[in-house]
């Protein structure tokens, strides 16, 4: 069954599924926006907050990331207890208090606390989207449907600094977090009104700390779900370092601080499109055969974009040509890893999607804060790191599926029962 809302019991609001992909969509968004749609104004922040260091600027984004991490293995497990849509509601209402927080905050500290904060509270749509993917398609239309809502989970990011210069030509710095307020109340709504309980009743779990550690277990030793997940924690490393670097990047190593708006949209157009075609060409090929392709093509084209800058004919053109495909790999990668790494765990979604997310996002964090902090005027050290990445990913695939490397299309994998994972 493909699409199954209209087969969820009891009574409540029946969207049809494109109002239902275009809601997790926006709920995904609302998480990838705030990432880093204030990198442009990260030069007013450290002036107006008295920030000594250039390089600890980047503490704004990288302190997201870590609040990100530190409440998915709180959402989860709560989500599988008392359904998807009241945990929702609680993390977007905080989402909410902590982006106006931060938008009030008066020393670069409260900031990150509030950025911490933030991310914590915004953790529970990374989780609850992904669950609710699981809950609602199966087989290649969930594959399409992740492909679509991770698309707006890796472009956003990389669009979101051109929205917050946008913002910034009618407002200060602060403005940009007031928006994010505004956005995540209008999103509260159309949630709260709209967005059924998708979680299937025989799935619903108790919060015995033995059901949680059984279920996250099972998340772990699943060869599929830790294989995946790990290989999707390297490739998102290079997004975080990418999100860290590039304001730096094109204004000091490059020189051409007023190019940074053209280079985000440069970028990122070609990352959407590749985005979006691989959610229709997923279903004809086969996650494995575009995911893997796509891991495949990721590690040569960093590598020669590495061997450019090394040989010294690197310029600010070549580096957007260059990036520019290394984003469209990268795209056609990261979602399809993703959907891989959950093709197992219906019984225990939301648990599943704790457990990979806190994985992928401390993991990712500290590759992507490593490979940002080695910044040293030039773009080598983002270059060797976002190579090292994608070769990193491309060897956690071939352990883990050696035999079904560039399958084609195939049935969903074998499903865990719903006591499976009890007995863990």
């Amino acid at each position: 069954m493909p699409f199954n809302l209209h087969h969820l019991p009891g009574p409540g609001p029946r969207p049809g599924p494109r109002e239902t992909i275009a809601l997790l969509a926006g709920l995904m968004a609302l998480n990838a926006f705030a990432i880093d749609a204030m990198i442009p104004a990260l030069p007013d922040i450290g002036a107006s907050l008295n920030v000594a260091h250039e390089n600890d600027r980047q503490l704004v984004v990288v302190a997201y990331f870590l609040g990100f991490a530190s409440t998915q293995l709180v959402w989860g497990p709560l989500a599988d207890r008392f359904g998807r849509k009241p945990i929702l509601a609680a993390g977007v209402t905080l989402y909410v208090l902590f982006a106006l927080l931060c938008g009030l905050a008066g020393s670069f500290a409260l900031l990150i606390a509030g950025r911490v904060a933030m991310g914590a509270s915004a953790a529970v749509t990374r989780v609850l989207v992904v669950a609710m993917v699981r809950d609602l398609f199966e087989g290649e239309a969930m594959a399409r449907t992740m492909s679509l809502v991770f698309m707006v989970f890796m472009v956003v990011p990389v669009l979101a600094p051109s929205i917050g210069q946008f913002i910034l030509l009618f407002g200060e710095w602060r403005s940009i977090f007031m928006v994010l307020a505004a956005y995540g109340l209008a999103m509260l709504a159309w949630s709260w009104f709209r967005l059924p309980e998708t979680l299937h009743p025989e799935y619903r779990r108790s919060l015995a700390p033995r059901e949680i550690i059984g279920a996250a277990v099972v998340a772990v030793k699943e060869p599929l779900s830790r294989g995946y997940t790990l290989a999707l924690t390297v490739t998102f490393g290079a997004l975080v370092a990418y999100i860290s670097s590039i304001q730096q990047i094109i204004a000091e190593a490059f020189g051409q601080p007023q190019a940074i708006g053209i280079v985000f949209g440069a970028i990122a157009a070609p990352m959407a499109l590749a985005s979006w075609t691989n959610a229709k060409v997923v279903g004809r090929f086969g996650l494995r055969r575009v995911g893997h392709g796509g891991t495949l093509a990721f590690s040569i084209v960093t590598i020669i974009h590495l061997l450019v800058a090394v040989t010294g004919h690197e310029s600010l053109w070549t580096f957007i040509v260059l990036q520019s495909l290394t984003m469209v790999c990268f795209s056609f990668a990261s979602s399809n890893l993703s959907t891989l790494a959950m093709d197992r765990m219906a019984a225990i979604a939301g648990t599943a999607s704790s457990v990979q997310g806190v994985v992928g996002t401390i993991g990712a964090a500290i590759i992507g804060y490593a490979i940002g902090r080695a910044f040293d005027g030039t773009v080598l050290p983002f270059l060797w790191g976002m190579a090292g990445c994608a070769v990193a990913g491309l060897v956690l695939i071939i352990l883990t599926e050696p035999k079904r490397l560039f399958a084609g299309p195939s049935a969903v994998g074998a499903q865990l029962e719903p006591h499976a994972a009890a007995k863990a």
